[in-house]
């Protein structure tokens, strides 16, 4: 898959907050999301994030 530094992912369970949409902050064998609705830095492993990410919306250079 993929995702890019900038680009916002929809995921299939929502963070405890409530959101479902992050901004990929870095990419690598780990991610560092940010969760849009409480701001929260999350950073987990390639593997688990491709198998949740429901969309990738491309940020438009």
């Amino acid at each position: 898959m993929d995702v890019q530094v900038g680009d916002k992912i929809f995921t299939k369970k929502p963070h405890p907050c409530g959101a479902q949409t992050f901004d990929v902050l870095r990419v690598g064998m780990d991610f560092r999301i940010r969760c849009t609705g409480c701001g929260r830095e999350v950073m987990l492993p390639r593997a688990k994030i491709e198998r949740n990410i429901k969309k990738v919306l491309r940020q438009q250079p």
